[in-house]
């Protein structure tokens, strides 16, 4: 707060709420090299027979983990050998129908459609702020808002606001709907919402590893999940992200259709192990703890590859202003329909960065694996 006034300021609510195809049957890549260990031959899909339904199969291997290239942010660096055993991945994200079922068949009231819990919230504010009158501790979500015009890029409250009566269903407000989106991912829930999702469903969140493993596809080190060129050779774009060529961040327009947000799910082609949309369209929470130095714990700690990590026992993020260093913050991958060449070039299979777990935003879905 700027004052002790009683009152949080608007930063601070925010703070507490807060691809073509990589190869073909046999390998055909765009850009990229193939990892060092298994190569996929042919994607693998489960027919609820033969592995289960709409899953792929990632057979597991060696790769290199981060990344060292010059659009990497220190968070993902440096590149160190990972070795993950194979596993099976939804092969899009949850989509808002598969959502739908698990509500109708349990019961489940998701973080967003409960009063905010004030413990929850003050650890992502700085000691000392007071509790907030209850009028504002209402049910509600982070929904991207955007800009009429430019604006500097160093406050992102100028373009998200905490919005009563966000959830799942009204994704952008209580005015928003679902209609004809059952097939695009289901934002607005919280990572405890994903882990009660898991448990209905008999499978669990990747952990950091397995995704970025899952992400890149077969290839070995290529800057995005389908390859080393950001554009496919007739110019379309391979995953959806924000256009700046359209409209620059973080504007929305009328004329060009209000705010943009997620697509369809299997709108782009899949990598090469059959998995839609590793990047952009949605953020995906994953398992582990996010710490901005933990690739660099690894490096150093390694000695040869390091096997299946399951990420750091804490969290820790200096990068975001207002918010305690140690704060609770989860990894989210791949980056989503904001993300930007001026701003955030998140859909890349080595960006990363660390979400408040009980902050349900209009930008962050999911994905789950299992083993069998």
């Amino acid at each position: 707060m700027t004052k002790r006034t009683g009152r949080l300021t608007r930063r601070q609510l925010l703070l507490g709420g807060t691809a073509l195809a990589a190869m073909t049957a046999v390998g055909g890549i765009i850009g990229g090299r193939f990892l060092a260990g298994p190569r996929p031959h042919r994607v693998i899909l489960g027919d609820g027979v033969r592995g289960p339904s709409g899953m792929a199969w990632v057979p597991g291997g060696t790769f290199l983990m981060g990344s060292d290239h010059r659009l990497a942010q220190r968070n993902e660096k440096p590149e160190h050998p990972v070795r993950v055993a194979g596993f099976w991945m939804d092969s899009t994200h949850v989509t808002n129908d598969q959502f739908a079922q698990f509500v109708h068949q349990t019961g489940y009231i998701t973080t967003a459609e409960r009063k905010p819990d004030w413990e929850t919230i003050r650890v992502q504010l700085p000691p000392g702020v007071p509790r907030p009158p209850e009028h504002v501790l209402v049910p509600g979500a982070m929904v991207f808002t955007g800009t009429a015009a430019p604006v500097r890029q160093d406050d992102y409250s100028r373009w998200w606001s905490y919005v009563p009566g966000a959830q799942w269903r009204h994704p952008h407000g209580p005015h928003s709907t679902l209609q004809g989106k059952g097939d695009h991912p289901v934002v607005q829930v919280s990572h405890e919402d994903v882990l009660a999702y898991a448990d209905w469903a008999g499978k669990r969140l990747p952990t950091e590893a397995e995704w970025e493993f899952a992400a890149r596809g077969g290839l070995e080190q290529a800057t995005y999940a389908w390859g080393d060129e950001l554009l496919a050779a007739d110019g379309g774009r391979l995953a959806n992200y924000w256009d700046v060529t359209q409209r620059p961040f973080p504007v929305v327009s009328a004329r060009a259709g209000g705010a943009v947000g997620t697509s369809r799910v299997k709108s782009f082609p899949a990598n090469g192990y059959g998995l839609y949309d590793m990047t952009g369209n949605a953020w995906q929470w994953v398992a582990d703890w996010y710490r901005a130095d933990f690739f660099q714990q690894q490096a150093q700690n390694a000695r040869g590859a390091i096997d299946n990590p399951s990420g750091p026992a804490t969290s820790y993020d200096p990068a975001d202003p207002g918010v305690p260093a140690d704060a609770p913050k989860r990894v989210i991958r791949g980056g989503s329909f904001l993300c930007n060449e001026d701003y955030c070039m998140s859909y890349r299979p080595s960006a990363r960065r660390g979400s408040d777990p009980h902050s349900p935003m209009s930008h962050i879905g999911f994905r789950l694996v299992s083993q069998g």
